[in-house]
């Protein structure tokens, strides 16, 4: 049997990356929202040598397309890894629709892939620096841990208040804790689970989120290396934490953002 790798996102910047590091080790199976795009990305990472690829159109808050992608994925082969890298920026949409895809979107995959995960199975969720930015204890952090509640959404609209940055920042948060709460569960099945926060990074939806928003050139002046990351240095640390080399990281966060965080004025 064939190890499946699932990329989620897997038409964006870093999804494609990533696949045409472990599309080398197995097989691929790219989800996201738009068929057209994967249909493109399927042809790019053929021109790659990448050919070992699988497509599917999900929605990620949808139950009944998530759990589509979980028996594709058994159906291909044995469940190596989910690598979540789709989400929506703070420019992209309302507060609500972002907490319903950022968090309760990861969420449901989380809970969809559990029952396939096996010894060697690794789930690496992609969070963001934005996450490192809220106070990780406040009256939001159980209700972040339980994504799959029915009104959680609504309840989270509380912190929020409807501001787009915020549902961003606290829904990235909850990434993190997710991964941290489910590490024992993952564990259980001698699988692994792992968060990833990249800083600004040069993709397309990082370009966009620059151009709207001032202070993300502030944050680059902030940036001990003084760029932007590419895709590619996201995608070698995927790699590196789906792979056995990375056989007793669990239920941590792994923050690749150009030492940005470390020198912010109020991180402590």
């Amino acid at each position: 049997m064939k190890d499946v790798y699932v990329i989620t996102g897997g038409t964006g910047g870093m999804g494609k990356a990533t696949a045409r590091l472990v599309g080398k080790k197995g097989t691929v199976l790219l989800a996201d929202i738009s068929e057209e795009r994967l249909a493109e990305t399927k042809e790019e990472l053929a021109d790659k040598g990448i050919t070992d690829v699988h497509c599917l159109t999900v929605d990620i808050t949808s139950p009944e397309q998530v759990e589509a992608l979980v028996q594709k994925t058994a159906s291909l082969g044995d469940f190596k890894a989910l690598i979540h890298t789709a989400g929506l920026s703070a420019t992209m949409a309302d507060s609500k629709r972002i907490t319903e895809v950022n968090l309760v979107g990861t969420g449901q995959l989380l809970d969809g892939f559990l029952p396939i995960a096996a010894k060697g199975s690794t789930a690496v969720c992609i969070s963001s620096m934005s996450g490192h930015m809220v106070p990780k204890e406040g009256p939001y952090t159980e209700l972040l841990k339980k994504p799959l509640l029915p009104d959680v959404v609504e309840k989270l609209e509380r912190f929020t208040q409807g501001d787009s940055g915020a549902a961003y920042s606290l829904s990235k948060l909850g990434v993190i804790l997710l991964v941290e709460d489910q590490a024992w569960d993952w564990g259980q099945k001698g699988a692994r689970i792992v968060s990833l926060s990249p800083g600004t990074i040069n993709t397309p939806m990082g370009r966009q989120e620059a151009s709207k928003q001032p202070q993300m050139e502030l944050m680059l002046k902030r940036t001990p290396l003084g760029r932007e990351g590419e895709p590619a240095e996201m995608a070698s640390v995927i790699e590196f934490l789906v792979s056995n080399k990375a056989s007793y990281i669990t239920g941590t966060d792994i923050l690749v953002d150009g030492g940005t965080v470390a020198n912010m004025p109020n991180h402590s």
